[in-house]
């Protein structure tokens, strides 16, 4: 290779990084996160227009919830994947399961973004599974931008609102945008930086800039003649905002410490245009990840990725199973060789797909900072390293300790082989925790809520033809055990009858109750028991 060659190769690898911005949606149930992943696809030209979330019928819409008992029952239960292209920046939009009984499929998500668009229902604040997940952004100094939704309806103060952001999520607030109004009254939002009134015109779906009234001054007689209630309150709180609020500080927005806020109805498709110009200005591009050898480089020429999820029957008719992965480094070409570090086996990458939702398109290049699905049958799982260079393990996935355990009970017998193949491969993508007893008396599943076992009902009978119950068990709590080689083994001999295998092959003690996990911690001093495994490490 020429060396002028390589320098034009490395300069056209490090303008692609830097245009990658990869982020994923959060929220809790109900905030309107699918909607405003929808408008999102709208304003960035991937889709035509965008429909509601209980209203997707129609086959025009490329919406993120593309699992059948996701549309029935209008929340999200699966993560999904869109890629288009925005004012010269090419946007990785993940959108995340918004119910808590999911919250491991988002936690698996955060790991594979540089920053996260957070949703909050402006009637209600701050609630539980966001606070879960500012937790995890916390964690990995995740960038955090704030949209608070649904001004078009009677709500909270906003004042109210940033106070709990910052007491409760312990995040600085720097309000962008500030509302006039609420509900019936709400006039639209005001730009604090370009000291703008953007008028709020509920139902205008024009995506051309006339689509937006713009209003000179915080004081434009429109607002003094239509608006008076409301904008006197609003003057009031401008004043405590521009002396108390903390201003936008682009370093300490990277490092995870201050969060710019936004207002608006993603719903009426207002404030949605604000959110996306900032992901582009703001958001960063893909940056460094930690391996436990040294530090990866987003435009180091190696290829580096990081399998983050495993999605069964994306297409029911082919049955397939796909590998997403996070490009850490280089770049991905069609037929590229690499080494997958946990079998030490090469692996040759020819199908590589990009997503739009449940559409799928074969690509023939993809940067750091893209997802990309790798057809797969059972050799890649969650945590899964794959590179060109040296062998190195890169920071892991966490898999937490399921809260509610079960078996499957079948209302044919004779489908038992299949049920334990299919429960198998539901616990290799993430869906549920598969436990395999060393007695062999019958799988266990393990699971955060009992939504999960309802969705593995669902996909059971629908992709596998399957029909099963599930029955309670007694067993209280699931740690994984580690140890020496000969500790491992007469412990191991001691304790089969509570021993059982994970998906990824990793042992775990099932204990009945808390007695009996106690005495045996006391009985084996030299065995750890671990709450949560790094995926990936067995």
């Amino acid at each position: 290779m020429s060396s002028q060659y390589a320098d034009n190769s490395a300069t056209t690898l490090q303008r692609e990084v830097e245009r990658r911005r990869t982020f994923a949606i959060i929220s809790h149930p109900d905030a309107g996160k699918t909607t405003l992943t929808e408008k999102l696809l709208m304003y960035g030209g991937a889709i035509r227009s965008a429909g509601t979330v209980k209203a997707k019928k129609s086959n025009q819409f490329a919406t993120s919830d593309w699992m059948e008992v996701e549309k029935q029952r209008g929340i999200s239960v699966a993560s999904s994947v869109m890629q288009f292209e925005h004012q010269g920046c090419v946007i990785n939009l993940l959108d995340t399961p918004g119910h808590q009984d999911f919250s491991e499929d988002t936690y698996r998500v955060l790991t594979a973004v540089d920053a996260a668009l957070m949703v909050i229902d402006a009637a209600k604040g701050v609630e539980a599974q966001t606070i879960k997940l500012l937790e995890v952004c916390r964690l990995r100094k995740t960038p955090v931008i704030t949209f608070i939704n649904k001004m078009d309806r009677e709500v909270r103060e906003p004042l109210e609102l940033i106070d709990e952001i910052e007491d409760i999520l312990k995040l600085g607030c720097a309000p962008i945008t500030w509302p006039v109004g609420m509900g019936k009254d709400f006039a639209g939002v005001y730009d604090l930086h370009k000291a703008q009134m953007l008028k709020f015109m509920p139902g205008v779906n024009n995506l051309g800039d006339e689509s937006i009234e713009v209003l000179d001054g915080a004081d434009h007689p429109f607002l003094r003649d239509h608006y008076p209630i409301a904008h006197a309150s609003f003057k009031e709180e401008l004043e405590v905002v521009e002396a108390a609020a903390e201003p936008f500080d682009h370093e300490a927005f990277l490092n995870g410490n201050i969060s710019p806020v936004f207002f608006g109805s993603a719903i009426n498709n207002f404030g949605v245009r604000d959110i996306l110009q900032a992901l582009v200005e703001w958001a960063p591009a893909p940056r460094p990840r930690e391996a436990k050898q040294r530090t990866v480089y987003p435009d180091a020429p190696d290829f580096t990725g990081i399998v983050f999820k495993i999605q069964a029957n994306m297409n029911p008719q082919h049955r397939d199973r796909i590998a997403f992965l996070r490009i850490c480094s280089g770049e991905y070409r069609q037929g590229l060789k690499v080494k997958h570090v946990r079998s030490a086996k090469p692996i040759r990458l020819d199908h590589a797909i990009t997503f739009m939702a449940q559409e799928r398109a074969h690509l023939s290049s993809a940067y750091a900072g893209d997802i990309i699905g790798i057809p797969n049958h059972g050799k890649l799982r969650i945590g899964d390293v794959i590179t060109q260079g040296d062998m190195i393990e890169l920071e892991g996935i966490p898999h937490f300790s399921p809260e509610i355990f079960k078996v499957a009970r079948l209302n044919d017998p004779l489908r038992a082989k299949q049920l334990n193949k299919a429960l198998k491969e539901l616990g290799e993508e993430g869906t549920i925790q598969v436990f395999d007893p060393l007695e062999k008396t019958g799988i266990v599943l393990g699971a955060v809520g009992q939504l999960q076992f309802e969705t593995v009902a669902h996909r059971l009978l629908t992709e596998y033809k399957i029909d099963a119950a599930f029955d309670r068990v007694p067993v209280q709590k699931a740690l994984w055990v580690k140890g020496d080689d000969a500790h491992m083994k007469k412990f191991t001999q001691a304790n089969a009858n509570r021993l059982a295998r994970d998906a990824a092959g990793a042992l775990a003690f099932m204990s009945p109750n808390r007695a009996v996990l106690e005495l045996t911690m006391e009985k084996w001093p030299d065995i750890t028991f671990q709450s949560t495994r790094e995926i990936g490490a067995v």
